[in-house]
């Protein structure tokens, strides 16, 4: 609007120039004045005395007065030829001037204003940061990773109420994630790190900045982070349901997930592991998927989480990257020959679709001494189908379509595939899943399609 408005005033101060110009290029010329008044004298009479010859010729010469109005017209064409071009010179410059502020005024505004997001699929965070009063924007304390929310230490420690132990909402390897409930009752989580060497550091760092440039529906999002001391705080969205592991290995054992929402969690984690391989650029290895950092909100929809252990594809080899992950989602050739590819998360979500299927965990103890992996397990029953009904979780079990119990068993025998090239792409693995979620959990199947079958009893 303010550029408008100077648009107008210059336009109008441009016009007043050209009419100044314009009228003075238009006043009378003294001899064109001479020459009206000797052309309106009255004609002599007889009796009045001649003029001398030089007066009588100028003024009965018929070529004189012409050639007099010719070049007073050259002189005016040429005055108003040259107030034209510094005219339009002016109005070109002013112009140029006032697109160039436009242009410079637009990208400013889209820099402060938008927060890059999924192919109109993202979130923007400014509601949300808005509601953190003591919140103030950085663009350089932590390097590359361009303008992130830094929370003051003061603020999460009254929201965590002093990192009471009554706000933990679960515990990693480096610390606790607390229940923040800031100004207008506002809930998040403030994820605790205590930096004890240079790895803490380096997933702190790999977190904020993976998370500060990620934006969508499927991945947690990032509201801010603090630097306090020794101390790292990650502040996200809070996810009410927690992680997948606590609803199905948790008390519950799993008695709040039908097949419906097992489908949908599944159908969302593969949505974000294929924004992370396919959308991101360059595509990014998430190195530490498991059912653990698979939150899920208050309607279940599921998100990614910890990214710490990231990295982008294509900058790892056996010799620069730590061999990192977690005991049963690890796949065969990282674990062996350190190769990690994005098969690798691909093996790691085909652990997590037999977790939702028979609701056992990844690795379980025989004896004191020794551990089953839930693929080694359960690899020759999913490829039998009199024998699959009887594996699955009992919370389940004969409660879904004995065809779509085999379609997951199938992706899911591929996905653990121990060589990584028969592996199928994350996107292959998301239309395999998509026709087996009803359409209002984000799926396109059609609730008169779902008719479940009973499968054999248990044995």
């Amino acid at each position: 609007m303010d550029g408008l408005v100077l648009l107008l005033i210059l336009v109008f101060c441009c016009f007043t120039m050209f009419s100044s110009v314009t009228h003075i290029g238009a006043r009378p010329d003294p001899l064109s004045l001479q020459l009206s008044s000797i052309s309106a004298a009255p004609i002599l009479s007889p009796q009045t005395q001649q003029p001398p010859l030089s007066a009588t010729m100028y003024a009965v010469s018929p070529g004189v007065k012409e050639q007099v109005k010719n070049s007073n017209s050259h002189h005016l064409n040429k005055r108003m030829l040259i107030a034209l071009v510094l005219v339009s010179s002016a109005l070109f410059v002013i112009l140029s001037f006032l697109v160039c502020f436009w242009i410079c005024w637009s990208k400013n505004s889209q820099k402060s204003d938008s927060i890059r997001s999924d192919g109109g699929r993202g979130i923007s965070l400014a509601p949300i940061l808005g509601k953190f009063n003591s919140m103030r924007m950085i663009g350089s304390s932590i390097s590359r990773k361009g303008s992130v929310s830094m929370i003051e230490y003061p603020l999460l420690e009254a929201a965590t109420n002093n990192f009471w132990d009554n706000n933990i909402l679960g515990q990693g390897g480096f610390g606790c994630v607390y229940k923040g409930c800031f100004n207008n009752n506002f809930l998040a989580a403030v994820k605790k790190m205590n930096c004890g060497g240079q790895d803490v550091e380096r997933e702190f760092e790999n977190e904020v900045d993976l998370l500060s440039k990620i934006r969508h529906p499927n991945i947690l999002s990032l509201l801010g982070y603090c630097i306090h001391g020794e101390t790292r705080f990650i502040v996200t969205e809070l996810m009410q349901n927690g992680s997948l592991e606590t609803q199905l290995h948790g008390p519950s054992h799993g008695s709040a997930l039908t097949w419906d929402i097992r489908m949908k969690i599944a159908l969302d984690a593969a949505r974000g592991l294929e924004y992370l391989h396919e959308n991101c650029n360059p595509p990014v290895i998430h190195r530490d998927l498991k059912s653990s950092n698979i939150l899920l909100d208050s309607n279940f929809n599921a998100k990614l989480s910890d990214f710490g252990l990231a990295v982008i594809n294509g900058t790892q080899n056996k010799n620069n990257i730590k061999l990192s992950g977690t005991l049963g989602y690890v796949a065969p050739e990282y674990l062996l020959d350190g190769r990690l590819t994005d098969k690798s998360d691909v093996y790691a979500f085909g652990v997590i679709l037999l977790e939702l299927l028979m609701g056992r965990k990844p690795v379980e103890k025989m004896t004191p001494s020794q551990c089953q992996s839930i693929v080694t397990w359960a690899m020759p029953q999913l490829t039998d189908r009199s024998k699959l009904p009887n594996i699955v979780d009992p919370v389940i079990r004969n409660t879904m379509d004995l065809k779509h119990l085999y379609q997951v068993a199938a992706v899911a025998v591929l996905c653990v595939q121990p060589e990584p090239s028969y592996r199928p792409l994350i996107t292959d693995v998301l239309h395999s899943l998509v026709p087996l979620v009803p359409v209002e959990l984000g799926g396109t199947l059609r609730v008169t399609d779902a008719t479940p079958v009973t499968g054999p009893k248990p044995a």
